[in-house]
């Protein structure tokens, strides 16, 4: 594995609402993106509908929202719109694990992919491990086109102004 360079910045009251979604929607798994004009971002919550999906198809989607996210279409719609019209654009998706370790998964490897190549190549993506409604830790990953896979990066956490 090569070695890691890169790095996500990211304002402290971003992580700060990142862990707030995640505790209050524990059990279950939450999801959201992250937008950013450069100057500011923007944490936009996203409505995980993996148990309707599960409810209504569980062939198909055999795991619920304890232990898999599916953002709502209408939310990234509504997201894609912002970060179009509004000049943000994504900076990273994020989803947490509640009762489990802060990993990027199979699954969200292969939901970040579409015909072996990351949909969103500049995008990090944080997983926010949660147990009994307390942040234990959180991890970032971004597509590395050297490994031509995703890696581990480190989060740096930029102060309260």
């Amino acid at each position: 594995m090569m070695k890691q360079t890169k790095v996500l910045e990211l304002q402290s009251e971003t992580l700060d609402q990142i862990y707030t979604h995640a505790m209050v929607e524990f059990p279950d798994e939450c999801c959201g993106i992250i937008l950013s004009d450069g100057a500011r971002e923007f944490v936009r919550e996203c409505r995980n509908i993996q148990n309707e999906r599960h409810a209504e198809d569980p062939d198909t989607y055999p795991r619920d929202a304890r232990t898999a996210y599916l953002i709502d279409p209408n939310d990234l719609i509504r997201v894609h719109k912002e970060a179009e019209t509004q000049n943000r654009p994504i900076k990273a998706f994020y989803h947490s694990h509640p009762n489990h370790d802060a990993y990027f998964s199979e699954k969200d490897k292969a939901d970040a992919m579409a015909w072996d190549e990351p949909v969103y190549p500049g995008a990090a993506y944080i997983v926010v491990s949660v147990y009994d409604r307390e942040v234990k830790t959180v991890k970032a990953f971004a597509w590395s086109e050297a490994n031509t896979d995703f890696v581990e990066v480190h989060i740096y956490a930029k102060p309260h102004v």
